[in-house]
């Protein structure tokens, strides 16, 4: 058995987002090999994504923005199954990352979207390694674009309607 120091487990942790005790365990099964790690932490939230697919993500973030110029703008919707998630600044981060990759490189549709590479993974296998760290079924459930002489966006208080 490895001898798993403190700070093995917050390297990870903050390569992850995974919670502590998640990181020691999968540092321990990996015996202190962190891309291992890494990889069982994946693995979990895809089992926990499996295991939540029957749940209903009804809250989320709804982000919309717009290029520097006013030319483009986009709007993307993540939905999660709490409020307390929805209402998390990491988790309004995590949206605002996807958002700004949308907005970079404008795909056609929701499915381009999910193909995007952020940190050389696809934005889908991202969000299935939240529900991992989360613990909540994710959803990005929309994705619209649009291209005019003037573009504007609003976002309510609150992240849930925008426009």
């Amino acid at each position: 058995m490895v001898q798993i120091s403190a700070s093995d487990v917050s390297k990870l942790r903050k390569s992850t987002g995974a919670g502590m005790m998640d990181c020691k365990n999968a540092l321990q099964e990996a015996n202190g090999d962190f891309d291992k790690a890494i990889d069982i932490l994946r693995k979990k939230g895809q089992k926990l994504a499996n295991k939540r697919a029957d749940k209903e993500a009804t809250e989320g973030v709804v982000l919309a923005k717009t290029t520097s110029d006013g030319k483009k703008g986009i709007l993307v919707v993540l939905n999660c199954e709490t409020d307390f998630v929805a209402k998390n600044e990491d988790f309004v981060a995590f949206v605002d990352k996807i958002a700004l990759k949308a907005l970079e490189e404008f795909p056609a549709n929701i499915d381009e979207l999910k193909n995007l590479t952020i940190d050389s993974k696809s934005v889908a296998d991202i969000v299935t390694e939240q529900i991992g760290i989360i613990g909540e079924k994710l959803e990005l459930s929309y994705f619209d674009k649009v291209e005019a002489e003037l573009v504007v966006s609003y976002i309510h208080p609150g992240n849930k309607l925008a426009t």
